[in-house]
């Protein structure tokens, strides 16, 4: 799979977010006062203005009514006992960031209660963080090349370096950064709550 570039990436993302909000009816302030983020915030997103950070584009399934995976990918079945799907190296959803990129896994599986993606990292000297992100569940993080700096509210910073991994609430502050001058590979599995997944839409 060809990546798509940061523009790209953004824009696809922003027109599904308005396709969804406008199917079911929502104004810019219903969908603000239900996913907790700024009118100004979505209406950039909706524009591929900003690309969302997982807390913000949870949030905004989670005020759509729908699976992480939907704000991804137009298509996919509901999670059922006896689910089996396979994703080969190419086959994955993309959004890149001012930070990092989200490689997002199985977004043709709805109703997952994990969420796993790959990610690759700047080094935080790159970074530009306005404030750490949080979000209800549970993380999972491992380093599959370089060295990963974790910053974590309230403690002293992580340093990973391949191989090695970190599971925390994802409600403390956190961010990731690469140290040294080379980004770093990333897998990432976050939970979700019942509350924010939802049946396909």
């Amino acid at each position: 799979m060809t990546r798509p570039d940061a523009d790209q990436s953004r824009t696809e993302m922003g027109q599904r977010v308005k396709a969804l909000r406008e199917s079911r009816g929502l104004t810019l302030q219903a969908l603000s006062d239900r996913s907790g983020l700024a009118i100004s915030t979505i209406s950039k997103i909706e524009r591929g203005l900003m690309a969302p950070t997982y807390d913000r584009f949870s949030g905004l399934a989670k005020g759509l009514g729908v699976d992480v995976s939907e704000l991804f990918s137009a298509r996919g079945d509901l999670f059922e006992a006896g689910t089996v799907d396979v994703a080969r190296s190419d086959e994955f959803a993309y959004l890149e960031t001012e930070n990092y990129t989200y490689e997002m896994l199985f977004t043709d599986v709805r109703g997952k209660t994990m969420t796993p993606m790959l990610g690759t990292l700047k080094p935080l000297e790159k970074m530009e963080f306005d404030r750490m992100v949080s979000h209800p569940g549970e993380e999972f993080l491992m380093v599959l090349k370089g060295t990963v700096v974790v910053q974590l509210e309230g403690r002293e910073d992580v340093t990973l370096s391949t191989g090695h991994s970190i599971y925390f609430d994802s409600g403390r502050g956190h961010l990731y950064a690469a140290e040294g001058v080379e980004d770093a590979r990333i897998l990432v599995v976050c939970t979700q709550f019942p509350e924010q997944g939802a049946q396909p839409g």
